[in-house]
């Protein structure tokens, strides 16, 4: 069995500055945002999700529009669980800063407990063991499963793939249009 992690491709919007009270907009037009189309996967990327029986995706636009890009021609199963990790945000008055650099910060505040206007690190934490277990099931039933996702959201759901026996990188990969393959074999 097999289950290929895949990074959407670059997203198609600004990461100019803004103030901690912008940022809020600012995740929500990410969210909302498409893919830059002149920022083509690289032909082993089109290579691994094409050998896969099976594709999901999370309901985000960029995750989707990757998938088409890959040249999917069918995503299976396109699921709100598979959305990135919430990042946080406050709405103080501050100096401005790219948003880069805010999503920096409060990704680390995050980890750290702070959770405002986002999930919490450990509903997330479990979101990805739910995740996980979703992408076994359908691999187990389909043989390979592509999972055109997100880069925080995939990293956990290797770990749990990891946990539960199968062979495959730590970290699936940052970059746009990164993957990892995780193989399960039953003895």
């Amino acid at each position: 069995m097999r289950i290929v992690l895949l990074r959407h491709g670059k997203p198609d919007i600004e990461f100019g500055k803004m103030r901690v009270s912008e940022l809020g907009r600012w995740i929500d037009s990410y969210n909302s945002s498409g893919i830059d189309r002149s920022h083509l996967p690289g032909s082993e990327a089109v290579g691994i999700a094409n050998e896969c029986n099976t594709v999901v995706c999370s309901d985000y636009l960029r995750s989707v529009e990757s998938a088409e890009l890959l040249g999917i021609k069918e995503v299976k199963q396109i699921d709100p669980a598979f959305r990135e990790m919430g990042l946080p945000y406050g709405d103080w008055r501050t100096p401005k800063a790219s948003a880069i650099v805010w999503a920096s910060i409060f990704r680390v505040l995050w980890f750290l407990g702070y959770s405002s206007n986002s999930e919490h690190f450990s509903a997330a934490k479990k979101r990805a063991f739910y995740c996980a277990g979703k992408l076994q099931s359908i691999a187990q039933n389909r043989d390979s499963v592509l999972h055109v996702g997100h880069g925080l959201m995939n990293r956990y759901i290797a770990k749990e793939l990891l946990l539960n026996g199968w062979q495959g990188p730590a970290n699936p990969g940052n970059k746009y249009w990164g993957f990892g393959v995780y193989e399960y074999k039953a003895e």
